[in-house]
């Protein structure tokens, strides 16, 4: 099974653009750099999409949904509606509290976390089923002050270790693209 459809999580908006929840959009931007595709506004699928043709996967469309974090399956699901794509071929790009700043973490299914983002998504494609790249950007050590530390920027120390791992995590595409999850997994899980 090789991935269709990469869907990076985060705040549409100048005011959340350098917040830790937008972790997602930041590898998305790093990913379209790195392919050389730009960003386009498409209202029928609620984000902005790029499409890029790789040698040995073929076609491969990458979404920033606009929806707000908590609306991000309205995006993945139109998106994936319409092309035909199926949840074992869609990669979730995301943060997450409970890995360390710097640390990522691939899998298959599994549960939200409590991930809103995640939790629209599951409901709209009906299934946990899909892959998740979930970036560390550690747990403020106290759950009620979680909304405020995602919707906060990082220092520039935990920025710098965050686009570590988005450099690493790209880097470990190929593996994810062309399906070896296992090694993939290796790869990713490995050192810092």
């Amino acid at each position: 099974m090789t991935i269709k459809m990469i869907a990076g999580l985060g705040n549409p908006g100048k005011e959340y653009e350098q917040t830790r929840h937008n972790a997602g959009f930041w590898l998305l931007d790093e990913l379209a750099w790195h392919w050389k595709v730009q960003f386009k506004e498409e209202k029928k699928y609620f984000g902005e999409i790029a499409r890029v043709n790789l040698p040995e996967i073929g076609e491969v469309w990458l979404i920033k949904p606009n929806t707000f974090m908590n609306l991000s399956g309205k995006a993945v699901g139109a998106l994936a509606q319409f092309f035909k794509i199926k949840p074992e071929e869609i990669l979730v790009v995301h943060d997450e509290l409970d890995i360390p700043c710097g640390r990522i973490r691939f899998k298959l299914g599994g549960g939200n976390g409590g991930h809103n983002g995640l939790k629209d998504i599951q409901a709209k494609l009906g299934t946990p089923n899909f892959y998740r790249l979930r970036l560390g950007i550690d747990h403020p050590g106290d759950r009620n002050l979680v909304i405020g530390y995602v919707l906060n920027k990082p220092a520039s120390q935990e920025r710098q270790l965050i686009d570590e791992a988005i450099r690493k995590s790209i880097q470990g595409l190929p593996l994810i693209m062309s399906g070896n999850m296992e090694e993939a997994v290796r790869f990713l899980h490995s050192g810092a």
